[in-house]
């Protein structure tokens, strides 16, 4: 479908959203440069289809011209004073703030816009504090019931995060949206991947209690793994099931799944009850 020209297109504008929110990765396994390797593709596919009668569509057309953006203000840092780079920095971190502050207040939305006007200022190279801008900015898109966006943006910050794919409140985030859309494996796999760096975390707010699983964390484990009917041949082996029925009954526990609160309704902890990461001190990185 990519190779032939009367299809490729069609395969671009699905994908293209989703190879942009991994732009960033660096390395991922054997795979080096992998994020260079996705804007190159993309940026050919560009020039490719520009004047094609089977053209991109123009929504797929301003994603990448957006990481191209991107990916030329990155070039653009490398050669300014580090003074300038540190007055971006610091009006980065004053609308953080502020967007923290509309997010206590309860304006969800407000936040939402104040994190996007941070990521335009904060420098491309100042990855940690741009991880935890995405990720807040997720949080905000689950609050107003945007799954997608809130998985492209917890995707992003995750794959700035090092190392990569470690980022606790981004999986947590990244699980509860999936689970939005009905993808229980993606949303099982996530909450497994947090409930594992909560318990190698030094943060009091992630680090497991008496190396107790968060009951918020292990009731969504155990709805994702009935509805996607995983480890039931595990759980027949071990007596788990005694006869032939339900998923549900593989984990003991009735289907129904009213128990489980949504992304907007959970209070068992701080990303759901509405509490964006707040970082005061954003610790400067030089390197490139």
């Amino acid at each position: 479908l990519v190779q032939d020209s009367n299809t490729c297109h069609k395969v671009i504008d699905r994908v293209a959203s989703t190879l942009i929110d991994l732009a960033n990765i660096s390395m991922l396994g054997d795979y080096k440069k992998l994020g260079d390797t996705i804007v190159t593709v993309l940026q050919e596919c560009m020039q490719q289809y520009a004047n094609s009668r089977n053209s991109i569509s123009t929504h797929t057309k301003e994603q990448i011209d957006e990481l191209l953006s991107s990916k030329q203000s990155f070039k653009l840092e490398k050669n300014m004073p580090k003074e300038d780079l540190h007055i971006k920095q610091a009006a980065a971190l004053v609308v953080k703030l502020e967007g923290n502050s509309l997010f206590s207040s309860g304006n969800i939305a407000g936040a939402a816009a104040k994190y996007s006007e941070a990521l335009a200022l904060c420098p491309m190279k100042s990855k940690k504090e741009r991880v935890v801008l995405y990720s807040n900015r997720a949080q905000c898109y689950l609050l107003l019931q945007q799954p997608l966006a809130a998985i492209s943006d917890a995707t992003r910050a995750l794959c700035l995060h090092s190392p990569l794919n470690r980022h606790a409140k981004s999986l947590w985030r990244r699980a509860q949206a999936y689970d939005m859309l009905g993808l229980a494996k993606e949303s099982l796999l996530d909450a497994i991947l947090f409930i594992n760096e909560c318990s190698q975390s030094n943060d009091p707010d992630l680090s497991l209690k008496q190396n107790k699983v968060p009951d918020y964390a292990e009731r969504l484990v155990k709805k994702q793994m009935r509805t996607a009917w995983l480890f039931r041949e595990a759980a027949l082996k071990h007596g788990g099931i005694h006869c032939e029925g339900e998923a549900s009954d593989a984990f003991g526990q009735e289907a129904d799944d009213s128990e489980w609160e949504t992304a907007s309704e959970s209070d068992a902890e701080n990303d759901a009850t509405g509490e964006a990461d707040d970082e005061t001190e954003w610790k400067n990185d030089n390197q490139v």
